[in-house]
């Protein structure tokens, strides 16, 4: 059962390939796993928050964000693996990166993340996270990338695209810049994905799913690896 599950999900993102192939007429395939281990390309994946800092909350399930960043960002990390990446995790496990948890503790755990990033000297930056907001009909993921960073614009718009191509996708959206600093701690191309919004019913089901994770995974690494293989020279 799990191999055909996981053929399924292959063929899902080879899919995706395709569908941006299409938009911007580049090749995927190109860049096998080969390729990616001689130009020794790094990818670090910060699943946003952890330890005593839980994020934003399910409404109904109660779930934290942080326990659902962590999923998905291990996930992700397969996907990139498998296509012969390095990865690098800021937050491999449910603890946060602070020590110890008192005043101060949030920045220090920003701090090491940045730590992490600049240590590494990836090739990517992609940190995940869920959102919240006070109408509970909003929904749908959301990318986020530093204004002035034309490459982060351009991984943002590349992600964005894979992941409105995704079936449940309801409504499509476009990358947009935000002041973060995840965004901000380093000159590498980065981008914050909010993969839904844990206050909408819905988006909130689908992300406690397994096989919605893996989809999200699956579209962030074709969005990721677009922009690997031609997708920087998109304006």
């Amino acid at each position: 059962m799990k191999f055909f599950y996981r053929h399924r999900v292959a063929l899902g993102l080879a899919a995706l390939f395709a569908a941006v192939a299409v938009t911007f007429g580049f090749c995927f395939f190109a860049l096998s796993r080969a390729t990616a281990q001689s130009m020794r390309l790094t990818v670090v994946i910060d699943a946003g928050h952890g330890g005593i800092d839980g994020g934003v909350v399910g409404t109904r399930s109660g779930t934290k964000e942080s326990d659902i960043n962590l999923a998905i960002s291990r996930l992700l990390q397969r996907e990139f693996e498998e296509a012969g990446f390095f990865v690098v995790q800021t937050r491999p496990t449910e603890a946060g990166l602070y020590e110890a948890a008192t005043a101060g503790y949030k920045r220090r755990d920003m701090n090491k993340r940045a730590e992490i990033i600049n240590a590494n000297s990836p090739a990517a930056v992609i940190s995940v996270h869920q959102n919240f907001f006070s109408q509970t009909s909003r929904r749908g993921a959301q990318v986020f990338y530093r204004e002035d960073s034309d490459s982060s614009r351009t991984l943002a718009c590349l992600i964005q695209t894979t992941l409105n191509s995704m079936p449940e996708c309801v409504k499509k959206t476009q990358a947009l810049a935000g002041d973060y600093f995840v965004l901000n701690c380093s000159d590498t191309p980065s981008v914050i994905v909010e993969c839904g919004f844990l206050s909408n019913p819905e988006d909130e089901a689908l992300l406690l799913m397994q096989e919605y994770r893996e989809k999200i995974a699956v579209a962030i690494a074709a969005g990721t690896l677009s922009f690997f293989v031609g997708g920087a020279n998109v304006v």
